[in-house]
């Protein structure tokens, strides 16, 4: 288990390197700092000395890769890549645009991101495979066919529909929590209801659907048929058989997402004006704020494949057959 473990994370390093690279090229190469200096600035005021003064107060002012005018290890060192792009693999992403320092920024805003995210993950895995079993459990009757229309209904709308008629009906007609904001310690919760209810409500349709088809797959093998012939009940079969065999492929999705938690929401968060790292990649995005995008981007690709990693671990905790040699 240690070597696989270790293999797998020697095979991520080159894998964040690409991304790395590619990142750079996006910001760096494709969209030069002289371009992104005329769009902060505007291009009315982009004299040439206005960019080299924007380009010199952010750091933008090195060399790409190569500093010929210095000296031994400065050569590379104080370069755009180290600074901007190789630095982010010690976890340290300098400031953004506006001066602030964007590791503090991510540390405050996780909280609510993870306030907003865990409890969607805990409730969306719960009221999907529910309803998923209760679909199976009634399946080829009116209640599944129903069921399967509103599942396909809920995935056929917008999730911007569910948000604005969740604000104007709970928040503004029912007036029960709060529109939109933020606050901490036990009054969070007024601030957080409608938007994991809205967060789960929006994914609940393909979720359940999916786990559904994974169910009736399940039911229909060898070992469901042995078990009701040992004289097992139904609910018997689904939970301890059924539902456990279907837990591989219900991982794979699953696991996957636990690290992509950390980087919340991207819709939810800038609706409900929540201080969260969606709505602060958002914010960064609108600013133009590039350095804050290339954090998140990093960010991103590093949890994704720690996700993928935990995928592969969790396999040998749900299937003895599963054994990571």
């Amino acid at each position: 288990m240690l070597n696989y473990l270790i293999r797998r994370v020697l095979y991520a390093i080159p894998i964040l390197i690409g991304v790395n690279l590619l990142t750079f090229a996006l910001f760096f190469v494709v969209n030069s700092p002289d371009d992104m200096a005329r769009m902060q600035i505007g291009v009315k005021r982009a004299t040439p000395e206005a960019i080299e003064r924007w380009k010199a107060d952010r750091g933008y002012d090195k060399p790409m890769f190569v500093n010929a005018a210095a000296e031994g290890l400065d050569r590379f060192t104080d370069t755009l890549f180290f600074d901007k792009s190789l630095r982010m693999f010690a976890l340290d992403f300098g400031r953004a645009d506006d001066g602030r320092d964007i590791s503090r920024e991510i540390l405050d805003r996780m909280g609510p991101s993870l306030a907003i995210a865990v409890p969607t993950f805990v409730l969306s895995l719960f009221v999907s495979v529910t309803l998923a079993l209760l679909l199976v459990f009634f399946r080829a009757t009116a209640l599944d066919f129903w069921g399967v229309v509103m599942c396909v209904a809920m995935m056929s709308i917008s999730s911007l529909f569910y948000i604005i008629g969740g604000q104007w009906l709970v928040s503004k007609l029912w007036a029960l929590v709060p529109i939109s904001g933020y606050a901490g310690g036990l009054d969070a919760f007024r601030f957080l209801a409608l938007p994991v209810l809205i967060s789960v409500l929006a994914g609940m349709g393909s979720s359940a659907r999916w786990y559904r088809t994974i169910f009736l797959e399940e039911i229909s093998r060898d070992y469901v048929r042995t078990a009701r012939a040992k004289g097992l009940s139904e609910l018997a079969v689904l939970f301890r058989h059924v539902l456990r065999n279907a837990l591989i492929p219900i991982l794979t999705g699953v696991v996957v997402v636990i690290p992509l938690l950390f980087m919340g929401s991207l819709l939810v968060e800038s609706f409900f004006a929540v201080p969260g790292l969606g709505s602060y990649t958002i914010d960064a995005i609108n600013a133009q704020d590039f350095a804050v995008v290339r954090a998140m981007v990093f960010i991103g690709s590093v949890l994704y494949i720690v996700g993928l990693i935990l995928t592969d671990l969790s396999y040998t905790l749900v299937d003895p057959r599963v054994r990571l040699e």
